[in-house]
């Protein structure tokens, strides 16, 4: 990349191990990648496209920059006894979706969805799934593409 991107992480550390793990795969691929980033937490995963639409909407550069090239979104539900655990990773879902589609963003979903919590530590796991530096690269790559379609103005 020509400009090292600035990336909005907005965490749910709700399952702090699991969070930590996320978190850290991300550090790693964004340092490899020499971008720089701000670390924001929201209470749970719900809560996560609400915290990107504020950053979008609050915008304080001056209109020529933007104040984040992309965003990771990172948070992990297991299920439980209730349907709660459904409407929680439909809802974060839907919601990030929509923000992607609407403001043409660059985001890595890093969102575990898991049955239990030995499920969610092998996708937060750097040496198993490693589901937070997929989303770092994916929202690097993102990042990428909109700069090949001349949505940067830098």
């Amino acid at each position: 990349m020509n400009d090292a991107p600035h990336i909005m992480i907005v965490e749910s550390p709700y399952y702090e191990e699991i969070n930590n793990n996320m978190v850290e795969s991300v550090l790693i691929e964004l340092a490899s990648a020499g971008a720089t980033y701000e670390r924001f937490e929201v209470p749970g995963s719900f809560e996560l496209p609400g915290a990107i639409r504020m950053a979008i909407e609050s915008d304080h550069y001056p209109t020529d920059r933007k104040q984040f090239d992309g965003y990771i979104a990172l948070g992990c539900v297991i299920r439980g006894e209730t349907s709660h655990y459904d409407y929680v990773c439909e809802e974060s879902a839907r919601g990030l979706n929509d923000l992607v589609l609407k403001y043409a963003i660059a985001l890595g979903y890093g969102v575990l969805t898991t049955e239990n919590r030995e499920q969610a530590l092998a996708r937060s796991s750097r040496e198993q799934h490693d589901r937070g530096g997929a989303a770092a690269r994916a929202c690097l790559a993102m990042i990428e593409m909109k700069r090949k379609f001349n949505l940067y103005p830098r």
